[in-house]
């Protein structure tokens, strides 16, 4: 069956940040795959492709496309925040893990969700690349790997919500 999972996340703390900083279209998302019948792997969901990406497992299923994309990706941004609004869709069905005995849920009974950003230092003259996340401790400050200083504040963790 289709199911459809809202996430959304904020930065705030902007206002001293002139790094142009902007989400990527890019997220990594926990899910139960039907396909290799594996529960908690890792997603990955590019805006624009038409399959997602599956981890698979340590021991037998490799990486494989599973039915899965981005269907809206939205952003919002002010001097003090940035947000992102994602919807994503991906097939679920009913299985038990074929290694350790859990029944699969949709989500994951633990979703787990990295949101990508990118942003260009301006005393640096270079790009650069950073990431929220729902395990990390909060609040997190995200600072420039070229210039120390502080690009945002992530207060909330990012929301996983089932619409369908």
């Amino acid at each position: 069956m289709l199911r459809t999972a809202e996430i959304t996340a904020e930065l705030t703390g902007l206002e001293e940040s002139r790094h142009q900083l902007y989400w990527r279209s890019r997220l990594e998302f926990t899910l139960d795959c039907f396909i290799c019948e594996r529960t908690g792997r890792t997603t990955v969901f590019e805006r624009g492709t038409e399959q997602a990406l599956c981890s698979g497992s340590r021991s037998g299923f490799q990486r494989h496309h599973t039915a899965g994309r981005i269907a809206a990706f939205d952003t919002t941004s002010g001097r003090e925040r940035l947000a992102v609004r994602a919807l994503v869709d991906f097939w679920w069905a009913p299985f038990t893990d074929t290694r350790d005995d859990r029944r699969a849920a949709a989500p994951t009974s633990h979703p787990w969700v990295r949101l990508h950003l990118a942003y260009h230092c301006p005393e640096a003259n270079e790009p650069g690349t950073g990431s929220v996340q729902t395990n990390l401790v909060r609040p997190h400050h995200l600072t420039c790997k070229h210039c120390d200083r502080r690009l945002g504040v992530d207060s909330d963790t990012p929301a996983v919500r089932l619409l369908g």
